[in-house]
């Protein structure tokens, strides 16, 4: 077992522009993309910490603490937290969403297996809802508003990212994030996860956890126009409609042998439909569709 001495050296290279969806994309307000850049940082070194392929359990689980207690100021200062230490000062920010995704992280480096859908989704409450719910603060949403819809897409953006790396996960870390009553409930097995094609019973699986996914995005459609803040209104509907179509891409698409998520080409005008369709819909509250659009360049 690896024995590395910070969470920095356990870095895989992977950034923001890597992930399957935007994070701080030229819809946010320059004065807002420093901190949600910070905390995506942060919250990537976390995440190194618990995908490394050799570390142990223990291991990991020492260096996410030290990444909290710098954070808190309880511990000595490291090169992953400053940055977002210092964001949070500034807007006088509490760190619990990061450190509850630090919570996750832990719960990676303990568990790799889920018994039912609401074992899954205490696990999002602690992986995925805290980014929302962090990005919402900054702008300064309503939580009482905002909250309830956002965890629901997050939750989504979770599993689906979920089940389009299933077989990656399983291979490279021995993690299973599909539930086993779900498996069970149509006779799949863990095992399947490592085939090159997903049997009908696998198949059967994921479509019904990519119907989950768009329960739960429908729940969260409303997010958009409760935004006070239009650029963050965009960019929510942006990537509310990436989610739906990857979720129907789950019903029709095997991730063991295909490729989901969109390519650049489709990605981009995924998203622009989602912004159009949401500068139609809401009111403008004193900003002109120029403005709007301006801020998509940006």
């Amino acid at each position: 077992m690896s024995t590395l001495e910070s969470a920095t050296a356990t870095r895989s290279g992977k950034g923001h522009r890597d992930e399957n969806f935007p994070v701080a994309s030229h819809l946010i307000h320059p004065r807002h993309r420093g901190a949600i850049l910070a905390f995506y940082n942060f919250v990537r070194a976390g995440d190194d910490v618990a995908d490394h392929a050799t570390l142990a359990p223990e291991r990991k689980i020492e260096l996410l603490d030290r990444l909290a207690d710098s954070l808190t100021g309880a511990g000595p200062s490291d090169p992953e937290a400053e940055p977002l230490k210092r964001e949070l000062a500034a807007r006088a920010l509490p760190p619990r969403h990061a450190l509850e995704l630090l919570d996750a992280f832990r719960m990676d480096a303990r568990k790799s297996r889920y018994a039912n859908w609401d074992e899954l989704i205490h696990y999002c409450r602690y992986s995925a809802m805290p980014v929302g719910r962090f990005v919402l603060d900054v702008h300064g949403e309503d939580p009482a508003r905002v909250y309830g819809p956002s965890d629901a897409i997050c939750a989504a953006l979770q599993v689906i990212n979920h089940l389009q790396d299933c077989g990656k996960d399983f291979a490279a870390l021995d993690r299973v994030y599909i539930p086993q009553d779900c498996l069970d409930r149509h006779g799949a097995t863990v095992a399947m996860l490592g085939e090159t094609q997903a049997p009908p019973q696998l198949r059967a699986v994921i479509r019904e956890l990519g119907q989950k996914c768009l329960d739960l995005l429908d729940e969260g459609a409303v997010l958009p126009d409760l935004i006070d803040d239009l650029r963050l209104s965009l960019e929510i509907a942006a990537i509310h409609r990436l989610a739906v179509v990857l979720s129907r891409g789950l019903l029709e698409r095997d991730p063991l042998s295909e490729k989901v998520h969109h390519g650049k080409a489709a990605f981009a005008l995924t998203a622009l439909g989602g912004v159009a369709a949401t500068l139609a819909r809401r009111p403008f509250r004193g900003r002109t569709v120029r403005a709007a659009t301006q801020g998509i360049r940006s």
